[in-house]
């Protein structure tokens, strides 16, 4: 994307933070993976958010002090030696391009730098990512270095940045939106493929396997998540990724799926019959999810709060339980119903802030209701991703089919 998208986002934030501040935000680094191996390296998304910069170790610092603001990325001093082993780092011309920062300085530079500035007595606050998922995790590296600067310079005050960039992400600028799209419009042709390729006495890691290389065709470097491939009884249980079982004939398939692009997601669920056919009974439990499905999206429009869109799903799928005859109370929907109608999209798949307030322009959310039948080893579960316009919502995921007609039509090539 274009610098401005990255000079705009820290923008926002100086405006948010208190006078005589400064931000720190770490890019993080790779996880040991196991002896001299490191998982894969993926930026912290608030980093990457604020800088477009997704290389590890590197580090921004926003100032505001006497409301003047100054910004500095901090990044590796090149080693021409790890440079043979590992390739090139970012060179500070590329710093400057990518991120729109025009004062960019090596990392061996900011201990002495941020010594200066806390010695100096000016910087008051402190605003770090102090982002935490539960008590027993590892602190992260920026929660080691909160511990540090509590213990070196008492007189600082940290505040946490997260939720103050969370909110901002919530609202997509046109070239996020844009690289969402491109997500989801590859991801889409992957679940065409699925279904064209999709057979009886397959493996489910089979028939996956298709939509892996559809979209590595693509360029695609990285999922959305991990792949949800479930048929059968598996299509019941939320989270199931081992997508080792055996298709079989008269059995749903159930894909939850998606590309990424730029660290930009899709989330896509469709559930297909392996023989292209649906019998009755998934029939039935099918058009019955689609319905709360197309409600709900119906619905969506600035100003009504997605906490209301849970209700009515809730309300809806009781309802609809009932006509199925699983239930005589909607109020005992929740045996076959167990999640929530969806979550924002964007940067994480399941995108950061505030869930449950009111929707604006700008906000990408899921639309994903399901009905799970373990005793009839029926699980279906529709998702589509829409963003909330100024007067309503587009889908974006309207041309990845979903009516018993066209994907019946589709797979039987009618």
């Amino acid at each position: 994307m274009n610098n401005k998208v990255y000079i705009s986002n820290r923008n926002k934030l100086l405006k948010k933070i208190s006078d005589n501040s400064i931000v720190i935000l770490f890019a993080g680094e790779a996880k040991q993976k196991t002896a001299d191996e490191k998982y894969a390296f993926t930026p912290n998304r608030n980093f990457y958010y604020m800088t477009g910069v997704h290389e590890e170790h590197h580090i921004l610092v926003l100032e505001k002090i006497n409301k003047k603001v100054n910004e500095v990325l901090y990044i590796l001093r090149p080693d021409p030696v790890m440079e043979k082993w590992n390739g090139k780092t970012l060179r500070k011309d590329e710093a400057k391009n990518i991120t729109g920062i025009n004062e960019i300085k090596f990392l061996d530079e900011l201990f002495n730098d941020l010594n200066n500035k806390f010695i100096s007595g000016k910087i008051k606050n402190v605003y770090l990512d102090l982002e935490r998922r539960s008590y027993e995790d590892d602190l992260t590296e920026t929660q080691k270095f909160a511990k540090n600067l509590r213990d070196k310079y008492a007189n600082v005050q940290i505040e946490n940045a997260y939720n103050l960039i969370a909110e901002l992400r919530k609202i997509k600028c046109a070239e996020e939106i844009e690289e969402i799209k491109k997500a989801i419009d590859i991801t889409t042709k992957g679940v065409e493929l699925l279904m064209k390729k999709c057979k009886c006495n397959m493996k489910e890691y089979e028939l996956e396997a298709y939509f892996d290389f559809y979209i590595k065709q693509q360029g695609v470097k990285d999922f959305a998540f991990k792949t949800i491939a479930a048929s059968g009884k598996n299509s019941t249980v939320l989270h199931y990724v081992s997508n080792d079982s055996l298709l079989r004939d008269g059995d749903l398939i159930l894909f939850d799926l998606g590309a990424q692009i730029n660290y930009y997601n899709a989330d896509i669920s469709r559930t297909f019959p392996v023989n292209g056919k649906f019998t009755e009974r998934q029939k039935e439990v099918y058009e019955s999810v689609l319905k709360v499905n197309e409600t709900i999206i119906s619905m969506i429009r600035p100003g009504i709060t997605f906490l209301e869109l849970n209700n009515k799903a809730n309300e809806l799928i009781g309802e609809e339980c009932i006509k199925l005859g699983l239930i005589n109370n909607k109020n005992d929907f929740k045996k076959y119903y167990y999640h929530s109608i969806g979550h924002s999209l964007g940067l994480d798949t399941h995108d950061v802030g505030e869930r449950w307030g009111e929707l604006k322009e700008g906000m990408v959310l899921t639309v994903e209701p399901g009905i799970y039948i373990e005793e009839e080893n029926i699980g279906i579960r529709i998702e589509d991703d829409v963003l909330i316009t100024k007067d309503g919502n587009e889908v974006l995921t309207k041309n990845c089919i979903k009516s018993i007609k066209d994907i019946e039509n589709f797979m039987n090539n009618i």
